[in-house]
C-alpha cells in the first residue's frame, strides 16, 4: 500500500486541536478524536508494477481497462502478435490478420470489441502504409472495410468497434486527415488544424481530443463531431506520447518528452493540464488504456515489456494508523 509520506514527502501532522482556518489540500491528524481531517483528502496518485508483456514491442495499439486490456501489433520487428491483460498477467492470443506497426485504435472500446486500423507493414526503413481495419470479438480478428487513406503514427478515438475516429498520421508526408467510422465504412470529415503524426488522443467519434505530435508541437485540439478547435496548449511540445482516459475531458498524457527517458504523466481535466507523479520505466510510444484514475501503460521503446498501473487523479486517500 502506498503511504501518505511516499506520495507527499512528509508525514501527516499531529495536532491537539483542529486548525482554525484549514485550506484545500491540508491534511492533519487530531490526536484527541482519532480521525484524519482535511479540506481535501485526496492523493495525486501513484504507479505500481503490473505483469510484464510476453513480447516487448513499441508502437502497438489497443484498448480496454486496467484489468482487461488488449495490445496488438507493433515493432521491432513488425508483428501481428496480440496479448490480453487480466489485471495481473498478459496472455498471448490470436494474431492480427495483417502484421503492422504504428497502427491506431478506438481507444475507449472494451477489450472484447477492439478496433485497430491503418499503420504500416514492413519494418523500418522499408515500410508501406496500410489501410487495414480489423475488429476483435474476444476470440478472433475479422477484417472490415479499409480506411480511405493508409498512414501510420496517427491517433484514434472511439467507444466501440462501430464508432471510431482516426486523425493525423504520416502518409507521407504528415497529414491533418480525419476519418469517422460508423461500423460499416469510413468517411472523410473535418481536418485537424495542425497536420501531425506521432500524436495521441482519446474520446469518442463525436467528442475527442488530439494532443501533441510531430513536428514537435504543444498544440491540442478538440473534436465536436464536425470540426476541430484549438484549446489550451499542452505544457511541453511533445510527440511519441500516449493517452489513457475514457473521456476527452478527463485523460492522461504519458511520456511528454520525445525521449526514451520520458516518464511524465500529465492530467487534463477539460480546461487545464496538471503534472502528476512520474511513472517508473522511461519509454515512449507504448500503449495507454483505462481511465484517468485507473490507467495502464504497457510496452514502448526500446522494446519494453514493462507494465505499470496508475491509481490517482482524484482517487480517495487511504490512511492507516498504528500505535507505533
Amino acid at each position: 500500500m502506498t503511504t501518505y509520506k511516499e506520495i507527499n514527502g512528509t508525514n501527516i501532522e499531529a495536532v491537539s486541536t483542529d486548525p482554525a482556518n484549514p485550506v484545500t489540500g491540508q491534511v492533519w491528524y487530531n490526536t484527541t478524536d482519532n480521525v484524519v481531517k482535511g479540506a481535501a483528502q485526496t492523493t495525486a496518485g501513484a504507479w505500481a508494477t503490473g505483469g510484464n508483456l510476453n513480447t516487448g514491442r513499441v508502437a502497438g495499439a489497443g484498448s480496454g481497462t486496467q484489468t482487461a486490456s488488449i495490445l496488438a501489433g507493433g515493432t521491432s520487428p513488425t508483428t501481428a502478435n496480440t496479448e490480453l491483460y487480466n489485471g495481473t498477467a498478459w496472455t498471448e492470443t490470436t494474431n492480427l490478420n495483417t502484421a503492422r506497426a504504428e497502427l491506431s485504435a478506438a481507444m475507449v472500446a472494451p477489450s472484447t470489441e477492439a478496433l485497430v486500423f491503418a499503420g504500416h507493414t514492413g519494418t523500418y526503413p522499408t515500410t508501406t502504409p496500410s489501410t487495414a481495419n480489423e475488429h476483435w470479438n474476444g476470440s478472433a480478428w475479422t477484417e472490415l472495410a479499409d480506411v480511405n487513406t493508409g498512414r501510420w503514427a496517427g491517433a484514434g478515438a472511439g467507444i466501440s468497434y462501430t464508432a471510431a475516429l482516426f486523425f493525423g498520421g504520416y502518409v507521407p508526408p504528415n497529414t491533418a486527415a480525419t476519418e469517422s467510422w460508423n461500423g460499416s465504412s469510413w468517411t472523410e470529415v473535418g481536418d485537424l488544424n495542425t497536420p501531425r503524426y506521432y500524436l495521441t488522443g482519446t474520446g469518442s467519434n463525436t467528442a475527442a481530443i488530439a494532443i501533441g505530435g510531430e513536428p514537435s508541437t504543444n498544440s491540442v485540439e478538440q473534436w465536436n463531431g464536425s470540426s476541430w478547435t484549438a484549446i489550451t496548449n499542452f505544457p511541453t511540445a511533445s510527440s511519441y506520447i500516449e493517452a489513457a482516459g475514457a473521456s476527452y475531458t478527463s485523460c492522461l498524457a504519458l511520456g511528454v518528452t520525445p525521449s526514451s527517458a520520458g516518464k511524465k504523466n500529465v492530467f487534463w481535466d477539460g480546461s487545464s493540464w496538471t503534472e502528476l507523479a512520474d511513472y517508473s520505466t522511461g519509454r515512449i510510444n507504448g500503449l495507454g488504456s483505462g481511465t484517468s484514475s485507473s490507467a495502464l501503460l504497457s510496452g514502448g521503446s526500446p522494446n519494453s515489456v514493462a507494465t505499470e498501473e496508475w491509481t490517482g487523479a482524484g482517487a480517495p486517500l487511504t490512511v492507516t494508523f498504528t500505535d507505533s
